[in-house]
């Protein structure tokens, strides 16, 4: 067995995963994914939610009515078992695939975060390539938002996992990765969102705190999210502060173009990092 390490964290947001134009799932998108996936890599995947809701409508023929959260819980775990069956169909057939279901507390609590440290090193060294997600089918928002509450009356830098973003900085952090890639719906971040030609292709500084600034600079040119309920550029933007920090190198990039393309920097996207 090898002692081999984390290269990249991959996330894909759900709007990524999902043909505007069609509103149904993008296969093309997924299947590349899935290909580009190998051992040292985690993939922390998004999508369950909507593609249960698209699921449940195909064979039912209209969506569920009630309570949001409830629909939410019920959706995600419709979708859950489509979203690994889908990766499973298109990776590599040499590797092994694990899905991993996350909450707060597993970040939260030092045992719990070694336990998963430990599990994510033991999968890069087994050809396993775990694939992450927030556990929606079994969290309740209300409830979350109570255990949160408490744990900040006892200190700082608590992880809130309120979306997948976060969830990837904080993975990539806990395991050291090298790179942390965020695919979403557009070519990276953009001084005019309205404008291609304004697309930020570097973000770099010698120390984290012009880091921070520089990031701090380019959170003020996002506005909005592709959807109700995301958090948009500007969360990505906040959430790469820690892995950068940690001295992860973040790529924010289209999940249009293959996953190899934005590594070698062949894709456009916005590349930020700390100067050594």
């Amino acid at each position: 067995m090898t002692n081999l390490n984390f290269d990249v964290v991959v996330k894909i947001g759900s709007m990524a995963m999902i043909r505007e134009d069609t509103n149904e799932i993008d296969y093309n998108r997924i299947s590349s994914l899935a290909r580009a996936l190998r051992p040292g890599y985690i993939l922390v995947s998004s999508g369950a939610t909507e593609i249960g809701r698209i699921d449940y409508l195909h064979r039912n023929g209209s969506e569920l009515r009630g309570d949001l959260e409830e629909i939410k819980t019920d959706y995600s775990a419709q979708g859950q078992a489509l979203l690994m069956s889908l990766y499973r169909q298109f990776a590599d057939p040499r590797y092994s695939l694990r899905q991993v279901l996350v909450e707060h507390m597993h970040f939260n609590d030092r045992e719990k975060a070694d336990h998963l440290r430990k599990f994510f090193y033991r999968a890069a060294n087994q050809n396993a390539i775990p694939i992450v997600n927030y556990n929606d089918p079994l969290s309740n928002e209300e409830t979350r938002r109570m255990e949160i509450a408490a744990l900040r009356e006892e200190r700082t830098g608590i992880v809130e996992c309120v979306d997948n973003d976060e969830t990837a900085a904080v993975v990539a952090s806990l395991v050291g990765a090298r790179r942390l890639v965020i695919l979403t719906s557009t070519n990276g971040i953009y001084r005019d969102v309205h404008d291609p030609s304004t697309l930020i292709p570097e973000i770099s500084g010698g120390s984290v705190q012009e880091m921070e600034a520089k990031i701090d600079e380019a959170m003020s040119f996002c506005q909005g999210a592709s959807r109700v309920g995301a958090n948009g550029a500007k969360a990505k933007l906040l959430y790469a502060k820690q892995a950068i920090e940690n001295g992860t190198e973040v790529r924010i990039a289209n999940a249009k173009y293959p996953l190899d393309a934005i590594l070698s920097g062949d894709a456009p996207s916005t590349r930020l990092f700390l100067r050594k």
